[in-house]
């Protein structure tokens, strides 16, 4: 009877154990949650050529949906906005690696411009923009 209860609460302290390891690792892994990024003048700039043009959001190949959601999480964009007036406007540089999306905020006059690297596929980071 004695080996019964040494087995049972061996058992009983792995679970325990593994479920502390657990706990931490979830808490540990959503701590570490990367936010959308600032982009530098210099990276900005970079992305920029002699001729953005102006194209039509069905156009845009990249989905920015996701990256809108990390943005609103961020509260960088306002959640009130509806997401068929968030695009305001995209662009395409001549060299046709970058798309600058212009979305729309809560002032007017006042974008947050993502910056996207098509041969990447995937966003650089966002930066602020007043007209």
């Amino acid at each position: 009877m004695a080996m019964h209860h040494y087995l049972r609460l061996s058992f009983i302290v792995l679970f325990v154990i593994t479920s502390c390891f657990c706990i931490y690792f979830i808490i540990k892994k959503r701590s570490n949650k990367k936010a959308p990024k600032l982009l530098s003048e210099e990276k900005y700039n970079s992305s920029m050529t002699d001729g953005m043009k102006e194209i039509s959001s069905n156009d845009s190949f990249f989905n920015i949906w996701p990256y809108v959601s990390e943005l609103k999480a961020a509260k960088i964009l306002s959640k009130k906005i509806k997401e068929s007036d968030l695009v305001h406007k995209v662009y395409r540089n001549s060299t046709e690696d970058f798309e600058h999306i212009l979305l729309a905020t809560e002032k007017e006059n006042h974008f947050v411009k993502v910056v996207v690297d098509r041969n990447k596929k995937k966003a650089m980071g966002y930066l602020f923009l007043d007209l």
